[in-house]
């Protein structure tokens, strides 16, 4: 059940006219949003609600058991329990297949045939991101940071929650599951900046990531008859492509949730004015890499240990986050190009001078010319469908070679550009990520018409679903 789509949308009025029927039952009202949750989910293959129900109650039962337990070495087993059968799941399902040809490949190089088992089995939808959420309220019950809770029902409504339960954000049961166990108050003004969230998110998946979308998989399914600004056309299609669509599924994702009451975390906050691959990553996919954060990079030993240490962590952690997004070479090979940019960064910091006040702006501009462009190769790396195909994008794209299309290709991939730099633009002059919201009613009324006129005229005819569906 996709967010664009008018299942969803039946879905969603006959799920809020009976949520706010319950407003001062909130037993029921969690009942419902479990019930609602599982029906959403089970949407595209109900046979997959057993996988979350068995994390559900796996880590409910593993939560108290860690917290009631004053051994220690049965707090670890319990742990390892949730650690074990969450990362088993996900591992089956989304990575046995690719280790399996992964380890016949270097069998074949050494001379060695084997035809190994593999499943070809479909992915489940949003498997990485419940993994990751039921992992973090395990981990932190662990680490004495929160208090499991008794109530399964809560606890189920936590993992389940439909708004953001196929691509995030990531949430942490500690900010969550209280909104879960208190009654919600849904006020006018939460409502009205939900719709807009929404309207915005629909805007930027069906006007701008989906007519991306158009020139990025004509220019990628065929870049060998590509070059020079044809590629460079591609792979800025791309960029805004993806951003577009993961980030309209979690303005969307947020809008939803405000409409009940509830507040999710911001999963982005204008990512690519970023001049650092620090800075990015605070700003892109926030609940993905906060999480690679606190518990994967501070796991592994974090800054502490020297130098060499920590580049050694921020590398693995990189890698790691790639493979997170996909069983394939080429999210490896992002996680490990990001890694390197990370490092190299922090090598290089303490060498680059100061510089007086009148030169400040433009060494930022260079600094942010000089990441946006690293920032694009990595899209080129994480889109590419084989090595060859990267190879040709790095070496091809630098020249002037271009189609009799291109100028008008490129035209309307400007337009595409242009209402989110437009948007972003008013977002940070007002520091406001809802800055398009704000205004008298007037403006806010033609704000939203502009918006819902535009999907209407110009959504793209293809119907194509949201990028991070597939992760």
């Amino acid at each position: 059940m996709l967010f664009n789509s008018l299942e969803f949308a039946v879905f969603a009025l006959a799920f809020y006219a009976l949520y706010t029927r319950l407003s001062t039952h909130l037993r029921a009202q969690n009942a419902l949003l479990l019930v609602g949750s599982y029906i959403f989910y089970g949407w595209w293959d109900w046979r997959f609600l057993s996988l979350i129900i068995a994390s559900t109650v796996i880590d409910y039962i593993a939560g108290r058991r860690i917290e009631r337990s004053d051994d220690p070495r049965r707090r670890r087993r319990w742990l390892l329990v949730s650690l074990t059968s969450n990362l088993g799941m996900l591992g089956f399902f989304k990575y046995y297949d690719f280790f399996a040809d992964s380890a016949r490949d270097a069998l074949g190089a050494l001379g060695v045939t084997v035809d190994p088992f593999t499943l070809g089995v479909v992915l489940p939808v949003g498997i990485s991101f419940y993994t990751f959420q039921t992992l973090s309220y395990s981990i932190d019950i662990y680490r004495g940071r929160m208090k499991a809770t008794d109530d399964l029902l809560d606890f189920a409504v936590f993992v389940a929650f439909f708004p953001q339960l196929v691509a995030g954000p990531i949430e942490r049961a500690q900010t969550f599951l209280p909104q879960v166990q208190r009654p919600r108050v849904i006020t006018p003004t939460l409502v009205e900046s939900g719709l807009f969230l929404i309207a915005w998110g629909l805007f930027k998946k069906i006007v701008i990531a989906d007519n991306a979308a158009l020139i990025a998989n004509t220019i990628f399914g065929d870049s060998a008859a590509y070059a020079g600004l044809d590629l460079v056309v591609g792979a800025l299609a791309f960029t805004l492509q993806i951003y577009g669509d993961f980030s309209g599924y979690s303005d969307i994702a947020r809008g939803l949730a405000r409409t009940m009451g509830f507040e999710l975390m911001i999963n982005f906050r204008l990512p690519y004015i970023a001049r650092t691959p620090s800075e990015f990553w605070r700003r892109w996919h926030i609940s993905l890499s906060s999480w690679l954060r606190d518990y994967l990079y501070i796991s592994l030993g974090g800054n502490r240990g020297g130098a060499w240490r920590t580049y050694r962590n921020l590398a693995l952690t990189m890698i790691l986050g790639g493979l997170w997004h996909g069983a394939a070479y080429n999210f490896v090979l992002w996680g490990v190009f990001h890694g390197a940019i990370l490092v190299i960064y922090r090598l290089t910091e303490p060498y680059v001078p100061p510089v007086p006040p009148a030169l400040r702006v433009p060494r930022a501009l260079l600094a942010w010319a000089i990441f946006f462009t690293l920032t694009v190769i990595g899209w080129i790396i994480f889109r590419a469908e084989s090595v060859g195909q990267i190879e040709h994008f790095l070496t091809a794209m630098w020249s002037t070679a271009h189609g009799p299309d291109t100028a008008e290709t490129a035209l309307r991939l400007a337009l595409l550009w242009a209402p989110i730099i437009a948007v972003q633009a008013l977002q940070l002059a007002r520091r406001d990520l809802l800055a398009y919201a704000r205004g008298p009613l007037p403006v806010r009324a033609a704000t939203l018409a502009i918006m819902i006129c535009a999907m209407l005229l110009f959504g793209a005819d293809s119907d194509i679903e949201f990028i991070y569906f597939q992760f």
